[in-house]
């Protein structure tokens, strides 16, 4: 996603279309919304009912505590209580067979309590990828790249040249060398290097740093929307670094910019099913073969603001790697919009008049986000808001469902159930909108906007470049709550809760390859130019 202004339009990197007069002969365009909806306006009280019902499913425990209360009440005077223990030791010893039975019915009862209950998942380390200088492109050096290669008329050259000084992009994000070579080398085999160079990179500083074999991990779970070569990444890796024959891998394509919290939702599912295992899951994007040379401005954006990028997570169910790790799951929630049409069809992919492939974005995209987002924070919202906010919350929502009152909806403060925000760096107007919407302050939004400047839009693995550039900064305490949120094709919005476990210095991060903030953190943030 990315920001940008051509007139008085607010443009987004899922939207990107200039407003031209058809009269002057240029490209059919289209007029789309200045921002995202108001989604906090309008809650549909079924999705505030799947918060709430994850918060009962738990409420059973809570109620133990007062029945245990209630039956030791009479036994509140000494005497009582010596009267009742002796009572209890009497009928005990009279029938050593109930005793047995008892002792064997409190076992059981922990026995599958223990084993029921879910198991902690860890996130112990992980790691951004970082290319080379020699990859390394400035917003004029693309502009250049853009018109040497002779594919674009002079109005897209001119709408890309807008997007670019716009969009919220620095001089220093990355391009595969398929890209920028002249002429541009786009095939199998450069992809794959592309896939290889950011998977394996990403993977080597994990394993370095963490100490963890390659042959230690069993699940491995790896994501790619627009490259899905046969054999596919995931077995790319196993080959790679000889994995056990046993290692339970998967390989999701198609699921855009969100299916980094997909792949952690299923490393967690996995990890359930699986005791005393290490999990990795590999978050990218392939450039090479996804570039688009065509004049439809519906697919130009992508070339704006995508960029190359990667990251690799360890994740653990063992207790012992509790002390070392650095966060623990706490909650996802995923939400898809893919039975509505229109939600479907706003992020496709197809071929253009002239047959060049591409990804297509429909004017509706802002409004199917928003709805989206709104359906995602009202599932969450009861499982990380203070009762406060709750209450408050729901008394709005009855309000103005159940008695038709003209109130003013209540907007939660998300500021109270989470210390860092990691939005998807997918665009600027959308990081600005749900700047707004969710009231969140600068140094809030900071880690998402630096992201989108120092790296450009990486996908899926964007919400990790953001994570790293928290920890760079030191910022991150033991017991914080860290709430990464993303977008995608189909249409999708996920969620991730996690909670620091201990806290992570600026120097422990920028002390290692597996932070790409190391040698830039003390130049940020920086100002950027308004749009």
């Amino acid at each position: 996603m990315g920001s940008i202004e051509m007139g008085s339009e607010r443009l987004t990197a899922e939207m990107a279309f200039d407003v031209q007069s058809m009269s002057a002969g240029r490209a059919i365009v289209v007029k789309i919304r200045r921002g995202l909806p108001d989604f906090l306006q309008s809650v549909k009280l079924k999705y505030v009912k799947l918060g709430y019902r994850h918060v009962i499913s738990h409420a059973m425990y809570l109620g133990v505590l007062p029945l245990i209360l209630a039956v030791a009440a009479p036994a509140t005077t000494l005497g009582a209580f010596r009267s009742l223990v002796l009572g209890v030791w009497d009928r005990l010893c009279l029938d050593l067979v109930a005793t047995a039975a008892y002792a064997a019915v409190f076992a059981l009862v922990a026995a599958v309590y223990l084993a029921k209950r879910p198991r902690s998942v860890f996130l112990v380390d992980f790691a951004c990828y970082k290319p080379e200088e020699e990859r390394m492109i400035s917003n004029d050096g693309f502009l250049e790249m853009t018109e040497s290669t002779g594919f674009f008329n002079e109005n897209t050259l001119q709408f890309q040249t807008r997007i670019a000084k716009r969009s919220g992009l620095g001089d220093e994000t990355y391009l595969p060398r398929a890209i920028t070579a002249r002429p541009p080398t786009l095939n199998m085999k450069e992809a794959r290097l592309e896939a290889e160079a950011v998977m394996f990179g990403a993977l080597d500083a994990l394993f370095a740093k963490t100490g963890i074999r390659p042959a230690d991990v069993g699940i491995l779970v790896v994501n790619c929307s627009l490259f899905n070569p046969t054999p596919s990444l995931s077995s790319m890796i196993v080959n790679h670094y000889k994995m056990k024959e046993d290692v339970k891998s998967f390989n999701l394509g198609g699921m855009g910019c969100s299916a980094g919290v997909i792949s952690i939702d299923l490393a967690k599912d996995l990890l359930q099913a699986n005791p005393n295992s290490y999990a990795i899951v590999v978050s990218t994007e392939n450039i090479t073969l996804n570039w688009y040379f065509g004049n439809d401005r519906s697919m130009l954006l992508c070339n704006c603001i995508f960029r190359m990028g990667g990251a690799a997570i360890l994740l653990s169910n063992k207790k012992k790697d509790r002390a070392r790790s650095k966060y623990e799951l706490v909650h996802t929630v995923r939400t898809h919009k893919g039975a509505d049409d229109n939600s479907f069809n706003c992020v496709y992919q197809r071929e253009d008049d002239e047959g060049n492939v591409g990804v297509s974005l429909a004017r509706e995209l802002m409004a199917v986000a928003g709805d989206a987002l709104k359906t995602n924070i009202t599932t969450l919202g009861p499982m990380v808001l203070p009762f406060s906010e709750q209450l408050l919350f729901l008394f709005t929502l009855i309000a103005k469902k159940v008695f038709q009152m003209k109130v003013k909806p209540y907007i939660p403060d998300f500021k109270l159930a989470f210390e860092h925000f990691c939005i998807h760096a997918g665009g600027r107007a959308v990081l600005d909108e749900l700047h707004k919407n969710l009231q969140l302050t600068e140094w809030h939004m900071e880690p998402s906007r630096m992201t989108l400047h120092r790296f450009g839009n990486t996908s899926s693995s964007s919400l990790w470049y953001e994570l790293a550039y928290t920890e760079a900064k030191g910022r991150v305490g033991r017991g914080d709550r860290v709430w990464q949120i993303a977008f995608g094709s189909g249409f999708k919005c996920n969620s991730a809760v996690w909670r620091a476990l201990r806290r992570i210095d600026a120097g422990e991060a920028c002390s290692s390859k597996t932070n790409p903030w190391a040698d830039c953190i003390h130049r940020y943030p920086v100002k950027i130019p308004l749009p």
